[in-house]
């Protein structure tokens, strides 16, 4: 059991983030900061839980959160570092400013989180755990942008696990496609066809704290992901199948972004038709 902790969990507002702080709460004496950019939308968890608003795509957001954490607690026991954003979408653009954004949120800002945490801790025990993803082990059609930042984040955590001292130690977890606002945010509000399999928030939360309790340096929260993983890599066959689903889906996303943009253009045309 995970108990009488000063914890902190970054996008706690929903999704993968809520279902870890629920579960965190239902454990005893549990203290959390609860981080998100809109930090008012948490409500109802009593004393033990403190909204906390930031910009975790900021340097300046992550040390208002440390600096927070520090009038808050002695020390900070365990380090959630869950928020992120996707993009779903064809790359096929030039827009260096969108690229930096999912950057410095999903990688930059989380790799920052390592060193302010570090020395936070002064050499007192500590756990940081990263949300990665599957899709930092095999990317998909659509998910260019994100699957990048996320090979990222897998790349600095296997190396700096040779550099972490004794104190510090890390988890990784790999959710698969999970029912949040993942899917809705992703595709700017035109429906998207998620990978298979999609598994349920509460579920991953379950796993990921049953999986920091057990000390597990990486989790895995579907039961079917890691056979899956390897039944792709002995018949590559099987994995060709998948991802040419994935790329069907990305062609009717992108047949409904078009859909919807030559709707607006005719809406425009009839407004003016119309004065």
């Amino acid at each position: 059991m995970i108990e009488n902790k000063n914890i902190i969990v970054t996008g706690a507002y929903s999704g993968i983030g809520k279902s870890i702080m629920d579960e965190l709460v239902a454990q005893e004496g549990n203290r959390i900061l609860a981080a998100c950019r809109h930090a008012e939308a948490i409500q109802g968890y009593g004393d033990n839980v403190i909204p906390f608003s930031c910009d975790l795509s900021t340097q300046a957001g992550v040390d208002a959160l440390f600096a927070k954490a520090e009038e808050l607690f002695d020390k900070v026991d365990v380090f959630f570092c869950n928020a992120g954003a996707p993009y779903y979408e064809r790359f096929d653009y030039e827009d260096w400013n969108r690229i930096q954004r999912i950057f410095d949120l999903n990688t930059v800002g989380h790799i920052y989180t390592y060193s302010k945490y570090l020395h936070h801790l002064n050499g007192r025990e500590g756990r940081l755990v990263y949300t990665i993803s599957a899709m930092g082990e095999m990317a998909l059609p659509g998910y260019a942008l994100y699957a990048a930042t996320k090979f990222a984040m897998k790349g600095f955590q296997q190396a700096i696990r040779d550099e972490t001292p004794e104190n510090l130690k890390i988890s990784c977890v790999y959710p698969v496609s999970t029912k949040t606002n993942f899917f809705k945010v992703g595709g700017g509000g035109i429906k998207m066809e998620p990978p298979f399999p999609v598994q349920a928030p509460e579920k991953v939360g379950k796993a990921v704290v049953k999986g920091i309790d057990k000390l597990r340096e990486h989790i895995y929260p579907c039961p079917v992901y890691l056979p899956s993983k390897i039944l792709m890599n002995a018949v590559p066959p099987v994995k060709k199948l998948y991802i040419k689903a994935q790329q069907g889906k990305l062609h009717r996303f992108v047949k409904r972004v078009e859909a919807e943009k030559e709707g607006i253009r005719e809406d425009i045309k009839l407004k003016r038709i119309l004065k």
